[in-house]
């Protein structure tokens, strides 16, 4: 892939939000959506878009589980199978860049597929059991979650892409 000034400012977009990880948060108050949404629509080349946003949140789990012993848990596929699904919303919104639809994904489509996949995946660990109770129990404890999830969502994809359209204004 050869780097322009574009695909590098983009990149680098990307790797800062991952590092932004690494600061005190909110709980769920993460770039990794919008690191993923903003990849999906902005990366020329598909297998980049998947590959930049998964790698650096991959690089940042590894570095949490070095220092912490956070970085992998069981259903940790499921939050890398949301990102992938988040970059093929990135995918619908190419040539759409407007405010509207990013915020639409963002409220919408970003956190909705988040809770709903990670939390099925927190699911299939049997933690709560494996009912639709279960299920429905498991979905029900992570509300106080979606909080976070959504205003990160919002702040992130507001950064990453209102900084995209100020730079090439």
């Amino acid at each position: 892939m050869q780097l322009d000034n574009r695909n590098k400012f983009l990149i680098l977009f990307i790797l800062l939000g991952a590092v932004s990880r690494f600061f005190p948060h909110p709980l769920n108050f993460t770039p990794l959506a919008a690191m993923a949404l903003f990849g999906g629509t902005y990366l020329i080349e598909k297998k980049w878009a998947f590959l930049i946003p998964i790698t650096s949140i991959f690089i940042s789990d590894i570095i949490f589980e070095v220092f912490l012993g956070t970085g992998f848990y069981p259903d940790m596929i499921f939050v890398y199978a949301s990102m992938a699904l988040i970059t093929c919303l990135g995918f619908y919104l190419r040539g759409k860049e407007q405010r509207q639809t990013i915020m639409v994904a963002s409220f919408n489509g970003v956190p909705i597929i988040f809770f709903l996949l990670t939390n099925f995946g927190t699911w299939t660990t049997g933690y709560y059991g494996y009912t639709s109770t279960g299920l429905m129990n498991c979905y029900v404890a992570a509300i106080p979650f979606f909080k976070g999830t959504l205003i990160g969502d919002l702040f992130y994809n507001i950064v990453f892409f209102g900084g995209f359209a100020w730079r090439n204004g």
